[in-house]
């Protein structure tokens, strides 16, 4: 595998460079001119009114007249236990790209970065990945126009690919779906739109420390740097946490996969699509799709208008959240730098059905009892012993206001051992998880967030 010419050094060093070609007063000033100049109207509306949309009950979904784009399905899962849950979700059976361009200027790593609107943001314009497009938007299926830099990932030179990894979404709203996460270096002249903003990974990382700044599908690219196959590079002063310096823990490794393969063999969980109009304690109205108790999202009928989009004005569903998640995650200092406390986290919709999800993952409206271990991390989060607390957007383009609390814990816990279905992983350890594909996104973009970490140490 090549990466151009970037090493591990080189990305640590852009994480602790707080300035680059930009400022962050130039960066503010550019994230806040496109807040105000582009023009944005996102308005809910009804089914009946849902351009292009309808509920076909003999298929059993709501879709567009073309099928295409995506589909809002039912799902009926039989999970372990004997317990049964039923939802909405959604399929899109197509893989998009996720792309970040790197380069170099005056030696210092930047990020290619667009000032990006969804409609389901709830601050209009998040730090974004250079490209974030459905095969639906690069394909011109929508007749729209061809996405920004599309180029620069079709056509890389393998050479210079840092990253390219298929890695799964939300299992608990979509069914089966990843996404195409790639970095990309170059050292040719590219470009920059007024849309988009070179910046270094310590300028990211101050936007990561505020809330619903640095979106999702960003997160999950900057998660998947290759730290552990990286070459080095000068590397003879990493921080106090040795995060970077350890290779992966092969012992850890093998522990994670095992759980996990143990559970995909003694599961007796199976899911089956089902009619939306099939879907107990679910009611289908022309104001939404919702369930009759409290549950974490309803099913919303937008009408969007965003000036610069490939498509500047469509209609479609949201899935709304009702209510905020938590994300915890738990480390401690061992002798191969930071390592973390996460778990088995078996999704309805997720790809292989299970994948490594942080210490704590709590839905909005959660309905089973906090465990053990999520009493633990709640005591640990009242003494104050958070590292980062921060609330992050999940994708805007399917997701209306959805917003989960990440908290980061470092503890002195070293005789903590892990519980059933939990393992203990460094940092490089769930580095090379996460290249197995074995992460799911909760735990990626917390994982993402040590760059907040690298950055201040």
């Amino acid at each position: 595998m090549a990466f151009g010419e970037l090493t591990a050094a080189d990305f640590f060093a852009s994480w602790q460079a707080k300035a680059g070609i930009h400022s962050l007063a130039e960066v503010d000033e550019w994230v806040s001119r496109r807040n105000k100049t582009v023009a944005v109207a996102i308005n809910k509306i009804t089914l009946d009114d849902c351009s292009g949309w309808a509920l076909y009950e003999d298929e059993g979904v709501i879709r567009n007249d073309a099928g295409s784009f995506f589909q809002v399905a039912g799902m009926r899962a039989f999970v372990d236990g004997g317990g049964v849950v039923e939802q909405p979700v959604l399929l899109q059976n197509e893989i998009g790209y996720l792309g970040i361009l790197c380069a170099k200027f005056n030696g210092v790593l930047h990020v290619l970065m667009q000032a990006k609107i969804e409609p389901g943001n709830v601050n209009c314009v998040q730090l974004s990945p250079t490209i974030q497009a459905t095969k639906s938007n690069f394909t011109q299926a929508h007749k729209g126009a061809v996405p920004a830099y599309l180029e620069w990932f079709r056509d890389a030179n393998p050479a210079n690919v840092v990253v390219d990894l298929l890695q799964s979404e939300q299992g608990s709203r979509f069914l089966e779906k990843r996404n195409r996460n790639i970095m990309v270096y170059t050292d040719q002249p590219v470009e920059v739109l007024p849309s988009h903003c070179w910046m270094t990974l310590g300028q990211v990382a101050h936007y990561m420390q505020q809330d619903n700044m640095v979106n999702m599908d960003a997160r999950t690219v900057l998660s998947c740097i290759p730290y552990d196959i990286l070459p080095r590079g000068n590397a003879h002063d990493w921080p106090e946490v040795q995060v970077l310096s350890a290779s992966p823990n092969w012992d850890e490794y093998e522990q994670a996969v095992r759980l996990i393969n143990d559970h995909k063999m003694f599961s007796v969980g199976r899911r089956e699509l089902v009619s939306l109009t099939e879907l107990q304690d679910w009611e289908i109205t022309q104001e939404d799709i919702h369930c009759v108790y409290d549950y974490p999202y309803r099913v919303v009928f937008c009408d969007i208008d965003i000036e610069g989009r490939e498509v500047r004005h469509w209609c479609q569903p949201l899935f709304e959240a009702q209510g905020k998640a938590f994300f915890g995650l738990l480390g401690r200092k061992g002798e191969q730098g930071l390592e973390f406390l996460v778990r088995l986290a078996p999704e309805i919709g997720a790809f292989d059905s299970v994948e490594l999800g942080p210490t704590v993952q709590r839905e909005a409206h959660a309905t089973n009892e906090p465990s053990d271990m999520d009493a633990y991390f709640f005591s640990l989060l009242e003494q104050g012993d958070a590292i980062v607390d921060v609330l992050q957007s999940e994708e805007g383009g399917r997701f209306y206001h959805e917003e989960n609390r990440n908290v980061i814990i470092i503890a002195d816990v070293a005789a903590l051992d892990a519980p059933q279905g939990f393992v203990w992983c460094s940092y490089m350890t769930l580095v090379r998880l996460c290249q197995e594909r074995y992460v799911n996104i909760q735990l990626r973009n917390v994982l993402s967030l040590l760059g907040v970490v690298f950055a201040n140490a």
